[in-house]
């Protein structure tokens, strides 16, 4: 059964490597990668940001969800593997400018959905615009602010998780 909508379709079939690599540029690679080593020693959480250019046909065809996707990248990069199950994921599905945050269950326990709904908005708002840089700075910047507040930095914790951002 198809479930995908032509809009949505057209969307990610249209998204190339190109427009993926200009809006994610290696100068707005490294920002994020600077961003998330700052933010690391501010708090005890690890992130790991993730972009990916658009879904693949087969996923689209079954009607899969940006949300979805994102829990399948949460599990594929090894987020959930931390151990004190801090790991959150900033997941951008670039051909539909949606942001997903997952948290691992030591911080979803104690950060509301709401908190990261209004995130994630954020971050899509300044995308919509075409502000991927500071879009996504502020998200890191908003992500560091909620996490120093409910798992504040502490000492002798590892960088379990990569700051690179990763394009999938």
């Amino acid at each position: 059964m198809v479930r995908c909508n032509g809009g949505r379709l057209f969307r990610n079939l249209s998204m190339t490597p190109w427009r993926l690599r200009r809006a994610f540029a290696p100068h707005t690679l490294r920002a994020i990668r600077a961003e998330i080593a700052a933010s690391e020693r501010l708090h005890g959480g690890q992130i790991r940001f993730a972009v990916e250019g658009a879904l693949p046909v087969a996923a689209l065809l079954r009607g899969q969800s940006p949300r979805e996707r994102a829990l399948e990248v949460f599990s594929l990069l090894g987020v959930w593997d931390t151990e004190h199950n801090n790991g959150v994921l900033v997941y951008l599905l670039l051909a539909e400018r949606d942001v997903e945050i997952v948290a691992d269950r030591g911080i979803h326990a104690r950060v509301g959905t709401r908190e990261w709904q209004d995130i994630c908005h954020d971050m899509e708002e300044a995308f919509h615009h075409g502000r991927y840089e500071a879009g996504a700075l502020e998200g890191i910047r908003a992500l560091t602010r909620l996490l120093a507040l409910h798992f504040p930095a502490g000492a002798g914790r590892d960088n379990e998780l990569p700051d690179t951002p990763v394009l999938l």
